[in-house]
């Protein structure tokens, strides 16, 4: 099959929709800014899934679900998150269509069913969750509520692109709320943590962790968490956020418990989250001008068995191989597949399995049967190697895990060397515009140097990263004095 794939030296961007859509992960659909997810990007997010919920249920979290329409005075309930998401929201304004009399087989909107509240398609679901909470939590004993929600939610996004930004997106979102607001502050840096060690561990992706500044920060929150990562032109990409609410939501929606003291007091509460913006850095994170690359973990397919073959019978006796390579596979929990279509050639479909990122491919002709060997080749570094037939699953099954391995520390190569420091505006610029990257520099923890210099670089503080040593300095910009450096960059 021919790729055609754009590079990624000429057009990123380009290389990037390309690759989502000749890959078969998603499409753009009828609907403006929303995606098709395909069955094998669906397959990807199914294992991200799987992999979080288990995370998140290890941690003491339960799943639930809350409806999708949110009634406007409910959201407007806590302004600054109201404010925040106001530019982004679609409205519901009627409950019913009728026809068009002027225009035979037209719907219009029937004027007669104006709804009495107009309706929020969630963009977020703090306030419909918070007004239930008000039920759920009178006193001491009812609390900590740990809840998740796998859901959808609309942002009506003016730019959009597949997996990075739709106007409709999946994602899961932890909402809990706590006795203390120590307790709701360690339950924000856990699910922190708790994205680090997924990102890092099952989709090799090193992150940064990090504070959000008050500009950056989320609408309704004291504080926000967050892991930055780095893609391969240079941008950062945000990938999981956690945030500690404090009182805001429960003031707004007056959730109150008695103490065991008997007094009443407002509780603490988070929320924390992630999207399929996640299959955006993955793409962009391990891929090259071939096609995807993807991490074991994350792979639906860890490994593809391709047979060459000329007849009936060479075809009947590499069958008998590889279905007994299948069964060994899946008996030690390795996800594979024999590809045995008759309708393409060997070449086809080595093509299309390194498009579609499969880890490892082994190919098993005439030859191989005679001599006792599989050719089995690397889709991260395009390596092939004749293995012996004895022992070759097990071999296979550490080769996985190495390229998992491998594949993370080959990005955190790349993030590494592109975090420079800086002590002036005049390199500010010069890096942003030639090397790309994170750029370490002092800043004097204003809005203002915030908002001028993302006006004249288009970069963002994407954290005040948590390990960062306390030094005094110079901001570049103001010339006034700086508690540490923060992490500017250009991002998605």
């Amino acid at each position: 099959m021919s790729k055609n794939l754009t590079k990624r030296a000429e057009d990123y961007s380009k290389w990037y929709n390309e690759l989502v859509v000749k890959a078969d992960l998603a499409e753009n659909s009828g609907v403006r800014g929303c995606m098709v997810i395909k069955p094998y990007g669906y397959a990807i997010w199914e294992k991200m899934q799987a992999e979080l919920d288990r995370m998140f249920k290890e941690t003491g979290h339960s799943n639930a679900y809350f409806p999708l329409f949110v009634p406007k005075s409910m959201f407007e309930a806590e302004e600054k998150n109201a404010e925040g998401f106001a530019k982004e929201c679609a409205i519901v304004t009627h409950y019913r269509l009728k026809n068009d009399e002027s225009k035979p087989g037209k719907l219009m909107v029937d004027p007669n069913a104006k709804l009495e509240e107009e309706l929020i398609v969630r963009p977020t679901s703090e306030a419909i969750i918070w007004s239930t909470y008000k039920n759920w939590v009178q006193s001491y004993r009812d609390l900590p509520l740990l809840i998740n929600q796998w859901a959808n939610v609309v942002r009506w996004e003016m730019r959009t692109r597949l997996f990075l930004r739709t106007a409709e997106f999946l994602w899961q979102e932890g909402h809990t709320a706590h006795a203390t607001k120590a307790e709701a502050i360690v339950e924000s840096e856990k699910m922190m943590q708790v994205y680090a060690d997924f990102a890092q561990n099952f989709m090799a992706i090193p992150v940064i962790k990090g504070l959000k500044t008050e500009t950056e920060r989320f609408a309704g929150a004291d504080e926000t968490y967050c892991i930055e990562a780095l893609m391969q032109d240079g941008k950062a990409l945000q990938a999981g956020t956690s945030h500690f609410l404090g009182q805001n939501f429960a003031k707004a929606f007056d959730v109150k418990f008695a103490t065991q003291e008997g007094k009443q007091e407002y509780v603490w509460g988070t929320s924390w989250g992630v999207s399929t913006r996640l299959m955006g850095a993955l793409v962009m994170t391990h891929s090259d001008d071939n096609g995807l690359v993807l991490p074991p973990n994350l792979a639906p397919i860890q490994v593809v068995i391709v047979p060459i073959f000329k007849t009936e019978e060479e075809y009947n006796a590499i069958s008998v191989e590889a279905d007994d390579l299948v069964a060994q596979f899946k008996k030690i929990g390795v996800s594979v597949k024999f590809d045995n279509r008759t309708t393409q050639k060997p070449g086809f479909k080595f093509a299309e399995w390194e498009l579609k990122g499969v880890p490892v491919r082994i190919a098993i002709g005439p030859k191989d049967l005679e001599n006792g060997t599989f050719e089995v080749a690397r889709r991260d570094t395009l390596t092939k190697e004749v293995m012996e037939k004895e022992g070759v699953v097990e071999v296979i099954y550490n080769l996985l895990q190495q390229i998992q391995e491998d594949l993370f520390n080959r990005a955190l190569e790349y993030r590494d060397t592109h975090i420079t420091e800086v002590d002036s505006f005049e390199a500010f610029k010069d890096v942003l515009e030639n090397k790309t990257g994170f750029v370490s520099a002092h800043w004097d923890g204003t809005a203002e140097t915030e908002e001028k210099i993302k006006e004249l670089t288009k970069a963002t503080i994407r954290c005040i990263p948590l390990d960062r040593k306390e030094e005094e300095g110079i901001c570049i910009f103001s010339g006034a004095k700086s508690a540490g450096r923060v992490l500017f960059a250009k991002a998605y």
